[in-house]
């Protein structure tokens, strides 16, 4: 037999029939010119090929016949002269050529997009501007000017529309103010942010950029740029007093003069998220140390750095001055504290010996002051003990049990308990001290809450499961962040739930008794006004039977007030973290969404009193999504109870975690940026620079172009 393609096959017999053409013929281009030759040679002119039935064609001599078919279709590959050399090369400047035209395009992309941001043309309008604005009207308790409408009040048409909403004032560019930013509406408010600084502060990676791990600007969002998506309006000042009566919010501000201007901002709702400042404990001496709070203060640790290593290389210096020098002391084992700590001895050991002289790594020395028992206390207990082992290891000293007295310029006096219990005054020289030892309130919240007399919490201002100011106007002033902390009191709301049951009996509230049944509906109000008292009250015929100590069926006020008393004991204040910050941010965003949507049919019904946000939204329940910590080339992680450590891995997890919570594309890309030239190029020395605000300048001359 002889093949003709793959699927139809020649007879050699003598019938000597022609086989129909199969029709891979026609998808083969190889193929064709055989096709053609073929039909061309062995088939007459009055003969028609068909592929719908076998036809006889004439008599064709059978060697003939076999040797053109067996040349002309056979379906070997043809024999490649070409050795492996050539194809090498060939494959290679073929690759090499589609590269070069794949990046030569997204290059030259690049650049037409590049110039697509250039402007030629002015890009000014005329913009009608109201006369209130430009000279506003006095009064208030001062006679200060009223700022009613803003200059960008007319910028665009949300804006315009926008003025004649409820007035949104809110205090501070940190964690809760950006997510509260992010969940409203546009146009649902008339927005007005209030913030010193114009940038919003990326705080957990700030230690990174203490030693040049990360650069200072990827860390920052311009503030106006997050503003911009709600039409709101940005002024960088200074919050000074609030008149809660007149619901006026006083600020100040320097001018271009230098000279010290106050006015006063209305709102209808006002949130305070100004944050916190750091905790002194009735220290002396702290002029000396360094705080680490914003990107000041990140500069300016940098800038120290970098002048003891420069000092530590004088010939003039002696060995005990050199030491000193080298010796970087950290008091607070906190996270902030820690991982500061981590990232100093990343630098001093990894990049130091490439560019300053071996003796001074071998004279380095860095000390964590800890006033507990272990560092990071409120992490689970194991991953303390491995933190101090990672510590132990790096040859960082960890003080426990010990607290600062004072601080000199030249070294820190503190006492630690001996083995006996008994406390024994040390010094320790230094050259470097970083102060990270809890939070305090600002002069802004200790001035509210000298107005008000329910606010008896020295180191935050109090506000209920609403996040509502207490002692305010009810619905009108809300605090979140590090400078507030909600208060549970179960127990001092008692009355207050025994008195609505006692209203639907009709009974006094304190001579009421209650059944089990009756237990479960007051549990259900509890749980409804204070969820963090959720975990609490799950097996409530448990409580119900441990407090009916006369074993009748009931409980009388006096159990009932025992029981709550005892779970409110339980309730432990939430942490001052940028975790619980974000999460009230987007709460009273979505509430303030609500509120927005309910407005309309309230305004029908004139209903303007009563309580609101309990009826428009849910309290505020806070959900620990777990701690993290940095402590040099390894972390350690608790989430909800799940604990582990490890080290690059854990240190790559760590990463992704805080590059997922970066607030936008931008620093995102930033981070990637850095993290990539510290293992390319090692940490950047820091630089020096005259001029205390200069990172503020450079932040707004970055925010005009952007």
């Amino acid at each position: 037999m002889i093949r003709i393609g793959p699927s139809r096959v020649l007879a050699n017999s003598s019938t000597r029939s022609f086989p129909v053409l199969p029709p891979i013929f026609a998808r083969h281009r190889r193929h064709d010119a055989t096709r053609e030759h073929f039909t061309k040679s062995c088939v007459p002119e009055n003969c028609q090929l068909t592929y719908a039935k076998r036809i006889r064609p004439p008599i064709v001599s059978q060697s003939l016949l076999t040797r053109r078919i067996l040349r002309s279709i056979s379906t070997k590959p043809l024999p490649d002269r070409r050795g492996p050399v050539f194809r090498f090369f060939y494959r290679f400047f073929a690759y090499t050529g589609g590269f070069i035209l794949v990046a030569g395009g997204l290059v030259l992309g690049f650049f037409i997009y590049d110039a697509s941001t250039y402007r030629e043309d002015l890009s000014y309008t005329d913009i009608p501007v109201p006369t209130e604005a430009l000279y506003p009207r006095r009064g208030g308790p001062k006679n200060l000017p009223i700022a009613n409408t803003l200059v960008d009040d007319n910028d665009c048409p949300e804006t315009a529309q926008s003025k004649h909403k409820p007035k949104l004032v809110v205090l501070g560019s940190g964690w809760g103010s950006v997510a509260l930013l992010k969940q409203l509406h546009p146009g649902d408010y008339h927005v007005t942010v209030v913030s010193p600084v114009n940038y919003f502060l990326f705080t957990p990676m700030l230690p990174s950029a203490t030693v040049g791990t990360l650069e200072l600007r990827s860390l920052v969002e311009p503030i106006r740029r997050i503003v911009q998506r709600v039409k709101g309006h940005f002024l960088r000042a200074e919050a000074v007093d609030v008149e809660l009566s007149e619901r006026l919010v006083e600020v100040k501000q320097v001018d271009a003069s230098g000279e010290e201007q106050h006015f006063y901002l209305p709102y209808d709702k006002l949130v305070i998220g100004v944050g916190s400042t750091t905790n002194p404990h009735g220290v002396s001496g702290l002029q000396n140390c360094h705080f680490l709070k914003d990107i000041g203060d990140a500069s300016k640790i940098r800038n120290k750095i970098l002048q003891n290593l420069e000092y530590a290389c004088l010939p003039t210096t002696t060995d005990d001055e050199r030491k000193r020098l080298l010796s970087f002391v950290v008091c607070g084992g906190g996270p902030t504290g820690v991982e500061f700590a981590a990232e100093l001895f990343d630098l001093l050991n990894e990049d130091l010996g490439r560019s300053f002289p071996k003796i001074l790594r071998n004279e380095v020395s860095v000390h964590l002051i800890q006033s507990r028992g272990h560092i990071l206390n409120t992490y689970d207990e194991a991953l303390s003990k491995f933190a101090e082992a990672r510590f132990a290891h790096d040859q960082v000293e960890v003080l426990t049990n010990s607290r600062v007295k004072e601080v000199r310029p030249d070294k820190i006096l503190f006492t630690q308990k001996d083995g006996q219990g008994e406390s024994v005054t040390k010094e320790l020289p230094m050259g470097f001290c970083l102060w990270s030892t809890g939070v305090a309130q600002t002069e802004f919240c200790k001035r509210i809450a000298s107005k008000l007399e329910v606010q008896t919490n020295r180191h935050a201002l109090e506000t209920d499961t609403h996040l509502r100011l207490n002692g305010a106007p009810l619905g009108s002033v809300y605090a979140i962040g590090d400078c507030s902390t909600v208060q549970n009191n179960i127990a001092d709301h008692l009355v207050s739930f025994l008195r609505t049951l006692a209203w639907e009996k009709g009974k006094d509230p304190e001579k009421m008794i209650i059944t089990f049944k009756e237990w479960r509906g007051v549990a259900q109000r509890v749980k409804k006004r204070f969820p963090q008292a959720s975990d609490h009250l799950r097996r409530l015929d448990k409580l119900f039977e441990q407090y009916d100590k006369d074993k009748s069926g009931t409980l009388d006020f006096g159990e009932l007030h025992e029981l709550l008393l005892q779970i409110d004991s339980k309730l432990t204040s939430l942490p001052a973290t940028a975790q619980r910050a974000h999460q009230q941010g987007q709460y009273l965003g979505r509430k303030f969404k609500k509120l927005a949507q309910a407005a309309p049919g309230m305004q029908a019904n004139e209903v303007d009193y009563g309580d609101l946000d309990d009826a428009v939204y849910k309290a505020f329940e806070y959900r620990h999504l777990g701690s993290l910590a940095y402590i040099g080339n390894s972390a350690v992680f608790d989430f909800g109870g799940l604990s582990f450590s490890g080290g690059l891995l854990a240190v790559y997890l760590w990463r992704s975690v805080y590059f997922a919570q970066s607030v936008s594309f931008r620093t995102r890309v930033l981070l990637a940026m850095d993290w990539s030239k510290r293992a390319m190029f090692g940490r950047g020395e820091p630089k020096t620079h005259s001029g205390p605000n200069i990172w503020e300048d450079l932040l707004t001359k970055s925010e005009r172009q952007i």
